[in-house]
């Protein structure tokens, strides 16, 4: 189980990573405001879910 933990908390930091420079690099060539504000919100819900992932990490590395 922890070496799946292995791969997927990495993947969900990059998500996390990617969106937001999408969602920066979007507000910073004047793109549409709309799309920023979609990339923004997604990147919440994926911290959320990278946050969860680290936490079962955590709960199933301690039993």
């Amino acid at each position: 189980m922890s070496t799946l933990f292995h791969f997927l908390i990495p993947i969900a930091l990059a998500a996390v990573v990617i969106v937001l420079l999408l969602g920066l690099f979007n507000m910073l060539r004047g793109g549409s405001p709309n799309r920023s504000q979609q990339l923004m919100r997604l990147r919440v819900l994926l911290q959320f879910v990278a946050l969860c992932i680290m936490m079962l990490a955590l709960y199933f590395s301690s039993r």
